[in-house]
């Protein structure tokens, strides 16, 4: 009797240790308006408007192109941009990450990212074509590398993450710039030539635009730069981004949410709207989750607008209703008001819509001055600021079931193989359950 109490005690134990923490982890704030339905799933996506047509880009195996007449769709898939692996011989270079695409004189360019969950082994890759579709894409290799191979030993790159390339044209001296960067030393902005290579790439003159100091976690990335006169904008992504089934959430607000800060100058310093620099972890939050059906919204972009049109933010985000896997991302988008020069999310409605890709007029030669300064993949996550991780719960629930086993067989009342037939079946039951597997 007393065995079984004791059994009884250790099961109470390990099953109250294994409920999961309940939490409200997801937003209800109306502060933000609903997205535009993209109607696609997409993670990191990229869109051009070209020959009256949208284009979009996004991570994933060889790059996969999607098409349509209406940014909410229906998208279709057309291709991709690689007919085969990356030539830049890293891993994962089969399914290249956060791509962007721009035309440059002509010619279409996407700028794509070879890494690694948690590591700097990373490059930044180049593809061209001349008439953008599938078929047409020429790969170039890595334009520079981070961790290992060429350049990566040369100041930013020796410091940085090679990941999240985003390209801009400067509409005051029609030179080309390209942002990257993610956690570890914040983002960096480089110099192009017409031919969007590295300017002097062994002293590539880089600009140091966000970073988070002082902080053991920097979860900025996923940057882009627009302009909107008289200001630059830096936009980026700040928070966990994804990985919630298996990681957990983190607690409210600490999940992705689009950010941005502003200059007078294409090399900066941005300022967010509290007068705070970017580099000393300054950003204001443009747009993050809201009526407990967006989660974690990022991995943006801004398409222009016409002289009759708004500026668009894309992006893509969770929808709590369709689930919080990365495949499950949604293309979700907004129109842009500026109030006093800073970007707004609109709740307006699809209309008819015209967009550019040119770059902006030239600045006013007399902008506004900057606000006074009173006085940002991926690094390992730190715990205290994470809910109780699901893969916790089985796996403290099979540490129950050995317990419980053991005992039984030990009394013989169970086949010894059956302590390691059953909590190995409940395993991969989980596992295949996490991936996304239906039963």
């Amino acid at each position: 009797m007393a065995h079984i109490t004791l059994l009884g005690l250790i099961l109470w134990l390990c099953l109250a240790a294994a409920k999961p923490i309940e939490s409200d982890v997801f937003s209800d704030t109306t502060d933000y308006p609903l997205p535009n339905l993209g109607n696609v799933a997409v993670h990191d996506p990229s869109i051009i408007y070209h020959d009256d047509h949208y284009y979009m880009f996004k991570g994933g195996v060889r790059i996969p192109i999607f098409k349509a007449s209406q940014l909410s769709g229906p998208w279709q898939k057309i291709g991709t941009v690689l007919e085969g692996e990356s030539v830049v011989r890293k891993q994962n270079r089969s399914r290249p990450w956060a791509p962007t695409v721009t035309q440059w004189k002509g010619r279409f360019y996407c700028f794509y990212s070879i890494s690694k969950n948690g590591r700097r082994n990373s490059a930044i890759g180049l593809a061209s074509s001349d008439s953008i579709e599938p078929g047409s894409w020429t790969d170039h290799g890595a334009l520079f590398n981070t961790g290992k191979g060429r350049l990566s030993g040369i100041y930013p790159y020796s410091v940085t993450n090679a990941i999240d390339p985003a390209f801009f044209v400067d509409p005051a001296s029609g030179k080309p710039y390209l942002q990257y960067g993610s956690y570890w030393k914040g983002i960096f902005q480089i110099p192009l030539t017409d031919g969007l290579s590295i300017a002097n790439p062994k002293k590539p003159n880089a600009d140091h635009l966000a970073y988070v100091p002082n902080k053991k976690r920097k979860p900025i990335e996923g940057s882009f730069l627009s302009y909107k006169a008289p200001y630059y904008y830096t936009w980026f992504s700040h928070g966990q981004c994804c990985h919630f089934h298996i990681q957990g959430f983190p607690r409210k607000g600490d999940e992705y949410n689009i950010r941005v800060g502003r200059s007078t100058s294409v090399h900066g310093p941005f300022v967010d709207r509290d007068g705070k620099k970017l580099l000393e972890g300054g950003g204001s939050i443009v747009y993050g989750s809201n009526h407990k059906e967006v989660y974690a919204p990022g991995g943006l972009g801004v398409l222009s607008g016409s002289d009759d049109g708004s500026d668009i933010l894309f992006y893509h985000y969770l929808n709590t209703t369709i689930g919080v896997r990365h495949k499950d991302a949604q293309l979700g988008w907004n129109y842009l008001d500026y109030v006093a020069g800073w970007p707004v999310p609109s709740d307006k409605r699809p209309q008819q819509h015209q967009v550019n890709n040119e770059p902006d007029p030239e600045p006013d030669p007399e902008p506004e001055p900057e606000p006074t300064d009173p006085s940002t993949h991926r690094e390992p996550q730190s715990s205290d600021t994470r809910l109780l991780p699901r893969y916790l719960a089985p796996v403290l629930a099979n540490m129950c079931t050995c317990i419980l086993l053991g005992v039984l067989a030990h009394k013989g009342l169970i086949r010894r193989r059956w302590i390691v037939i059953v909590p190995i079946a409940c395993l991969v039951a989980w596992f295949l359950a996490v991936s996304g597997v239906r039963f």
